[in-house]
């Protein structure tokens, strides 16, 4: 399941201000190879993380992450002609340091040319590696740059490659495409800032119209209860009409309370979480920028959820501009979920056990049913006299004496404990 589009965000990212240049490198299966070779689109200012991150996207598409091999136990080898190969990584001897800045080497930095060969092989031990990550020399850099390429097998370069003793700088800062200290130090009125805001407008609203119909049905989908591709769960509607029923006996009758008390339960506690975290679903990996992108989409479901007015200003920020103009027929959209969910017939007690017990029967060996228990139980304990006092006053609660019952479990787990 892909997340995310290629070179795409939905946040600025440094990238739209930066010259770049699309390539495509042809990996060596590292499962088969003999197997032909695969296509990896890729940008020349990707770090070698960044480039082994999509080479194992690519090859391992259709693998579960979790059985996919991690970035950080391979190496990245760039094979040439006459059987030349060399090991690409983030920082070699070779990285380029000004005063207390290094910066992350890419292709670019190892002038990597389009339709290169290149392999993921089994972490080496290089030179480099084996000073624990200390900064080399500008001066020894020069003197054993010609040692990262080599021929031959890796034994050959570990054999022949010294030891490099290190002159250790303290405080030195990573930088890919744009140092910290660039954003930051930019003044609100500063002209080049905002032509690099232009820039990233544009970027934003050409994302945003690729997005649109996969926002527009994720949406859809959860805020419908005819276009789901399955019925509407009956624990919805029983918990929806608990919560009017209550607003009813509590002589609650202003509709945006009731509307609160729904988004609270449902969309804002389940739905935001799992389109934040996918993961929690899904056997995926979820980097950084897919992350930030998630929390764009996250932030508008929210807001669609509100029944506050959203005022919006210059000073607003742009990922709450992009879906300014769509969030009032998403807000019409969870209304009429929410009114078409009350028109629906009501669910007896009855029908919600069978329910209930049938999704315990088909779920039975999916949950630590007892870690769920002792959960509840920590929580019960905590607040006990809240929680029996209601249960002693409720008419349909004492007809199945819920609080009695309540009382001698507390009574077990304490002589258990």
């Amino acid at each position: 399941m892909r997340l995310a589009f290629p070179g795409l965000s939905v946040l600025p990212s440094p990238l739209a201000a930066s010259p770049h240049r699309p390539q495509v490198l042809s990996c060596v299966n590292p499962d088969n190879a003999n197997s032909p070779e695969v296509p990896v689109k890729i940008l020349n200012c990707d770090t070698i993380t960044q480039v082994k991150e999509k080479i194992l996207d690519a090859i391992f598409k259709n693998v579960p992450c979790s059985h996919r091999p991690k970035a950080a136990d391979m190496d990245l080898e760039w094979r040439q002609g006459s059987g030349a190969r060399m090991i690409l990584q983030d920082e070699d001897i070779t990285t380029k340091i000004e005063n207390d800045w290094k910066r992350l080497n890419t292709l670019a930095h190892y002038q990597v040319p389009d339709g290169s060969v290149v392999a993921l092989v089994s972490k080496q031990v290089t030179a480099y590696n084996a000073v624990n990550n200390s900064t080399v020399s500008r001066t020894s850099a020069s003197k054993y740059e010609n040692m990262i390429r080599y021929t031959g097998s890796p034994d050959s370069l570990r054999s022949r490659t010294p030891m490099i003793t290190p002159d250790l700088e303290s405080g030195v800062k990573m930088w890919h495409l744009v140092k910290n200290h660039e954003h930051g130090d930019q003044k609100e009125g500063d002209r080049g800032s905002k032509m690099v805001s232009e820039i990233y407008l544009t970027r934003l609203l050409a994302t945003k119209g690729t997005l649109q119909k996969f926002v527009d049905d994720l949406f859809e989908t959860i805020f419908s209860t005819a276009h789901r591709g399955s019925a509407l769960p009956l624990a919805i509607k029983y918990m929806f009409d608990f919560l009017d029923e209550q607003a009813d006996k509590h002589g609650i009758h202003d509709p945006h309370v009731r509307h609160t008390w729904k988004s609270n339960c449902l969309p804002l506690r389940f739905w935001v979480n799992m389109i934040k975290n996918p993961q929690f679903v899904f056997d995926i990996h979820k980097n950084s920028i897919t992350d930030a992108c998630l929390s764009v989409v996250a932030q508008t479901f929210m807001d669609s959820c509100s029944t506050s007015e959203h005022r919006l200003g210059k000073d607003s920020p742009s990922n709450k501009l992009l879906y300014a103009k769509d969030i009032p027929s998403y807000k019409n959209w969870v209304e009429r979920y929410y009114s078409d969910i009350g028109k629906m017939p009501a669910i007896s007690d009855q029908d919600m056990n069978a329910y209930l017990a049938e999704q315990s029967r088909m779920h039975m060996n999916e949950f630590n049913t007892m870690s769920a228990l002792s959960e509840i139980f920590s929580y019960v304990g905590k607040y006990s006299e809240e929680i029996l006092g209601p249960l002693d006053h409720d008419d349909q609660c004492g007809k199945q004496k819920l609080a009695y019952k309540l009382e001698q479990v507390m009574t077990l787990m304490s002589l258990d404990s």
